[in-house]
């Protein structure tokens, strides 16, 4: 049965702790599914965006694009989902579909822009609300299903965290052979972890203390170092093929670059707020690629979620209540999790 109205949480102004409220869904229509959000992730994009640290946001606004549910209504020309089946949702619920990325599958970079799952507007023109709520309504086409081997609660964050690695370590080569750092062991960091040791890498992280060593080595890692000892960046020069950062507070990209090997690539996936600098001389003195990478499309999204399900990578979460989103947040920003915060959406 639709749903006109679902209760969520919402922050009602920018910095603004969030509150409990409805927002309206639209009707179910030919090509949509309604989905019974069962879990919801907390990315740190979320407080980026609730506190407009990427830009002005749209009030009231609920966030959350890391949502694992269950479908409860299909529009009458839905084939590619059923009642019943275990679904997700990522960062995006639409795109142009015509553009040359869409058609290639790779819709997060649409020429005319995707359409966020939150703090955005629809093709109406209508503000999108996200996944810290009860239920949404979604195009089949930018659905995904989650495979029977991963339970919701840990699948959630895999439609940010997971896709977010995932696509730069699968379109970077990571694989047997290959040298591979993750910058920052967090909500991000640790799934990359995961997914290139997978993938068969040599994996280190590079942390700014030694204080999570034990976590990333249980996790798949090989090596472990800590970025605040100087020592470590003359100790791994020139080790990397690939270096992906996660963090979202400038990095000095110079000392990092000095990693890479010859043609190695260094791909930020974490978002600072502020601008960064960096000496050219640095990417001309090896054929070195600065570079960024953002989530993925839909059917890599859905290859991802197969990929994690074979290997058996669920993230590593703290399951909430509702009312502790608030308190979350400022746990995110004071690093205090391990490694992905889930809101079960039943206590909304």
């Amino acid at each position: 049965m639709s749903v006109t109205q679902a209760a969520a949480f919402a922050a009602p102004a920018p910095k603004a702790p969030l509150e409990r409220t409805t927002v309206p869904r639209r009707p179910v229509r030919e090509h949509d599914v309604l989905i019974a959000i069962k879990y919801a992730g907390i990315c740190h994009s979320d407080i980026h965006q609730a506190t407009d640290g990427w830009g002005e946001g749209i009030y009231p606004m609920v966030p959350g694009h890391e949502i694992a549910g269950v479908v409860t209504e299909v529009g009458p020309g839905v084939t590619r989902f059923a009642v019943g089946d275990r679904v997700g949702v990522g960062c995006f619920v639409d795109s142009c579909r015509e553009c040359e990325y869409c058609l290639r599958g790779q819709e997060q970079y649409c020429a005319k822009g995707m359409t966020g799952t939150y703090n955005a507007l629809d093709k109406n023109g209508e503000p999108t609300y996200g996944g810290y709520s009860t239920h949404i309504v979604v195009d089949e086409n930018y659905t995904v299903r989650i495979p029977d081997g991963l339970a919701l609660d840990v699948a959630a964050p895999l439609l940010c965290a997971g896709i977010t690695l995932y696509s730069p370590l699968k379109h970077w080569g990571a694989g047997p052979g290959k040298q591979v750092a993750i910058v920052g062991l967090g909500g991000l960091g640790h799934m990359g972890v995961k997914i290139a040791h997978a993938l068969g890498a040599e994996v280190t992280v590079l942390s700014q203390t030694l204080r999570k060593r034990e976590d990333g080595l249980k996790l798949g890692a090989d090596h472990f170092h800590a970025t605040s000892d100087e020592a470590t960046f003359d100790e791994l020069a020139g080790r990397f093929d690939l270096i992906v950062s996660t963090v979202s507070a400038p990095l000095g990209f110079d000392a990092y670059l000095g990693l890479l090997k010859v043609d190695g690539a260094l791909v930020n996936v974490g978002a600072p707020e502020e601008p960064v600098s960096l000496n050219l001389f640095s990417v001309i003195g090896g054929r070195k690629t600065l570079a960024g990478s953002m989530i993925g499309g839909i059917a890599e999204t859905q290859e991802m979620l197969d990929f994690c399900a074979e290997h058996g990578l669920g993230s590593e979460i703290e399951v909430i209540a509702a009312e502790q989103i608030n308190e979350a947040y400022e746990r995110v920003q004071a690093g205090d999790v391990r490694y992905r915060f889930v809101i079960d959406t039943s206590t909304i």
